[in-house]
């Protein structure tokens, strides 16, 4: 396995099994005198890369114009150096703690394209990940049978209905490793949102137990094994705009057709909208007809707009929860002006609003609305071979209105 994936272990937070080893982060902004008096003894491996690390540096002789004598200068690649001696100590000493960021994401547009044999619908949808999400701690268990969840929110199943439970489960059986791990799930994305939060949890849970285990699996082998627990979690892998297909695994890397500086509002009424009740009742002919390739050319030409962020799923699930219509609705024309769209995501029952990060004041003043959540958000995207981080401006922005007493 490349280091260069390895070293990822090294962007997130984490406690190595050494509690000596040398942070090297720290050094990088360091002036040079600092490393010309560092001087290792011993003949540990970490000291033996450190003596062996003195040996590259680059000798240029030149006269000094003035004097006649000749000086020596020394030119050494010190961030270069050390993040390549970080790699290399990180894969030996190896983590036992991680905490990722798990984004979610919303669908800019969701047609729905047919009913399968398997009692499923084929669909082809915009799929972006975006700045709200959940933190996930793992730290290695020393159980070597079961591994042990907590959160911060009542209501989270924290067995093997868990996706991160089955995700782990999946991994173990992929790889034959046999780490287990306690976790524990800072939750901020809604369940029942259509926002895929429990989707990626899902997938970064599967990403963690790879640096775990030294990133015996490719991203692709990850992505794959995925669809086997969830049809959203294989997204996740993408870099984090993508084309999706099928039931949702069938994932197209896209460029990312939306400025990742277009803000957003998320309003989530109490009420959820169960996948399984909405897909029940999507009925083919009342779906739009237009070609989703269209829809994706013109976002990608025009950008944002209400003529092409179609859900199909949003009769159905208005349907199932006739309040959602009336909050779309209302949303729409309070914020005139004020939003490129306004949308459902996914199965619902989170309404998006494009264009602004601020609700309209109907949300904080009338009754109906005063248990909705609601949080700003942007569209995030990763670099490849690292997970998603989590934007410093957007850091503790959800929240739920509510009357104070």
């Amino acid at each position: 396995m490349a280091s260069s994936s390895h070293f990822l272990c090294s962007h997130h937070t984490y406690a190595p099994h050494n509690p000596k080893k040398l942070h090297f982060d720290s050094f990088t902004n360091a002036p040079l005198h600092r490393f010309y008096s560092f001087k290792p003894q011993g003949s540990s491996p970490l000291r033996k890369k450190l003596q062996s690390s003195r040996t590259h540096l680059i000798r240029a002789a030149a006269s000094d114009p003035t004097t006649g004598r000749k000086q020596l200068e020394v030119v050494y690649d010190l961030e270069n150096k050390l993040n390549k001696l970080a790699d290399e100590v990180d894969r030996d000493a190896g983590i036992s703690r991680l905490t990722l960021f798990s984004p979610c994401k919303i669908n800019v547009f969701l047609r729905i394209t047919g009913k399968r044999a398997d009692g499923f619908h084929d669909l082809a949808s915009l799929f972006h990940v975006i700045s709200l999400g959940d933190k996930i701690k793992f730290s290695l268990s020393p159980s070597k049978s079961t591994d042990r969840l907590s959160t911060n929110v009542p209501g989270v199943p924290l067995d093997d209905k868990n996706l991160i439970i089955k995700a782990l489960n999946l991994f173990r059986k992929k790889t034959g490793t046999d780490n287990y791990f306690w976790i524990h799930l800072d939750k901020k994305v809604p369940t029942g949102a259509g926002l895929g939060g429990g989707s990626s949890n899902a997938a970064t849970a599967l990403w963690a137990a790879n640096q775990f285990s030294g990133c015996v699996a490719s991203e692709k082998d990850l992505q794959e094994w995925s669809g086997e627990i969830g049809s959203d979690i294989p997204f996740f892998f993408s870099h984090g705009s993508a084309y999706c297909t099928g039931r949702g695994e069938v994932v197209e890397d896209i460029p990312t057709p939306i400025p990742l500086d277009l803000p957003m509002v998320l309003i989530k009424p109490e009420e959820a909208c169960p996948t399984g009740e909405v897909y029940k009742r999507v009925r083919l002919d009342q779906t739009s007809q237009i070609d989703p390739l269209v829809l994706l050319e013109k976002i990608s030409v025009g950008g944002i707009s209400q003529d092409v962020c179609i859900n199909d799923l949003e009769p159905p699930a208005f349907e199932f929860v006739p309040t959602l219509k009336r909050l779309k609705q209302r949303l729409a024309a309070a914020g005139r002006g004020q939003y490129d769209a306004v949308f459902m995501s996914g199965s619902g029952s989170t309404i998006v609003g494009v264009g602004s990060p601020d609700p309209p004041q109907f949300v904080y003043d009338d009754d109906e609305y005063k248990n909705v959540f609601v949080s700003e958000a942007k569209f995030i995207t990763r670099s490849a071979n690292q997970w998603y981080s989590e934007p410093l401006s957007t850091e503790e922005t959800a929240c739920f209105t509510q009357d104070v007493e």
